[in-house]
């Protein structure tokens, strides 16, 4: 049986909630919903800029996969909040410039609220590890 990785952050929400930023078995990493929460200040970032908060996601989301021996490469479905219908351009370049050479599946969901009002975006990912 394969054994359990957890990933964590400083996310005050992760230890609030009780949920790792990130679980690993075997060859699958499934990634919670982020947001671009600072887990060193634990302050939101970017509250007024749907475009920055995704890309902070992201970049987020990358070191989550890789901190459980993944890599950007081995993320194969997001899954996209976005509180205002007119982010969704934003949020959607944000995807693309982050991980459009991998192109993964997706799903963007509009009309989210969050647990914080400036929250504009949260995204979850899963990742495939080979070999």
């Amino acid at each position: 049986m394969a054994s359990t990785q957890k990933h964590s952050t400083g996310n005050p929400y992760e230890s609030k909630f009780g949920y790792s930023r990130a679980v690993r078995r075997g060859p699958f990493i499934f990634v919670s919903g982020t947001t671009s929460t600072c887990p060193e200040t634990q302050n939101l970032l970017y509250p007024d800029s749907a475009s920055q908060q995704a890309e902070f996601i992201f970049a987020e989301i990358i070191r989550a996969v890789e901190a459980l021996g993944g890599s950007k490469n081995d993320i194969m479905r997001v899954r996209m909040f976005v509180r205002r219908d007119e982010d969704t351009g934003l949020v959607g370049s944000a995807l693309k410039s982050s991980l459009g050479d991998i192109a993964p599946a997706a799903t963007m969901i509009v009309g989210a609220n969050f647990v914080h009002q400036d929250m504009l975006v949260e995204i979850e990912a899963d990742a495939l590890v080979n070999g």
